[in-house]
This record gives C-alpha cells, sequence and structure tokens, in this order.
C-alpha cells in the first residue's frame, strides 16, 4: 500500500499603491517564477516549461533530491504553476513516486493572492519498513509543509522587487 501526504499554503499579501501593475507583473512568467523558486536551481526549457532541483531533504537515513517538471500558464490576471513530471535522486529504491503540484497567484483588492497544494504518492522504501506508515506520513506532510512555507516566505520577500 503505498504512502500518500499533501500540503497546501495560502498567501495574501498586502501590496499598497502597486495594485494595478500585478496583472502586468503576473504575466512576466520567467520573473515570477525566478522570484518564487531558487534561480540557482532553476532550468528554462522552454516558454512556460522549468526544470527545477528541489533542495535536498533528509527523510529518517534516506536523502531525496526531487527533479521536478513545471509548467506555468499566464491566463487572464492569473498565474497557474504545476508539476508534469518528477523524479527522485535517491539511488532508485522507489520507482512508483508521484509529486503533484497546483498552485496560482492573482490580484486581489487588497494585493496578491495565491494558493499552493503539494501531495505525494509513494511506495514504503525497504529501508524504512520497520518505521509504522502513520509516522512516514506525518515526517512527509512536515516535509512538504516545510517546502511550501520556504517558496511562500520567497514570495513575501522577493516577488516583487
Amino acid at each position: 500500500m503505498p504512502l500518500a501526504f499533501s500540503a497546501s499554503q495560502q498567501l495574501t499579501l498586502p501590496i499598497v499603491d502597486e495594485n494595478d501593475r500585478l496583472a502586468t507583473y503576473l504575466s512576466q512568467e520567467d520573473r515570477v517564477v525566478n522570484a518564487l523558486l531558487d534561480p540557482q536551481q532553476l532550468v528554462t526549457l522552454g516558454p512556460g516549461h522549468y526544470r527545477y532541483s528541489v533542495t535536498r531533504v533528509q527523510v529518517f537515513q534516506l536523502q531525496i533530491q526531487p527533479i521536478v517538471e513545471l509548467r506555468a500558464c499566464h491566463q487572464v490576471d492569473r498565474l497557474d504553476m504545476e508539476a508534469h513530471d518528477c523524479q527522485l535522486e535517491w539511488l532508485g529504491l522507489v520507482d512508483d513516486f508521484q509529486l503533484r503540484l497546483h498552485s496560482w497567484l492573482q490580484p486581489c483588492s487588497i494585493g496578491l493572492e495565491g494558493e499552493a497544494s503539494l501531495s505525494v504518492s509513494v511506495s514504503q522504501p525497504s529501508l524504512l519498513k520497520l518505521i509504522p506508515a502513520k509516522v512516514l506520513e506525518a515526517t512527509g506532510r512536515s516535509v512538504l509543509a516545510g517546502i511550501l512555507l520556504g517558496i511562500r516566505n520567497r514570495v513575501r520577500q522577493q516577488l516583487l522587487t
């Protein structure tokens, strides 16, 4: 039975005297994506298409580094970003890893609002068979929440610079 865990993060960012420029800003996909994610870990593959090497995470005895392909799509006054493919760099211990990401940003009456949802499904690696699934899932939720919190903090610090 696969492990499954998820996390989500909402954002409301008050922005004074810049509301009229937010829609234009969000239409600059590269600029926004580079503000959301660490540019040193990001590779542009084409318009609105990126590869992101998530910072290496240690979960119990395992070092995990997801490599995620992302698509960004600008719609009227809104930027959506989704994960389309993901691989793990961790010695091939599982072959059924699935990561789902859906996020969006859009202007609102007080500034900028958005949400990101991240979920993972994966079989329990043999190295971790002695650890109860509930403990692994709680740890997974904590790791995902930490990743989303890091992105949220980047938004608050860098998005409009």
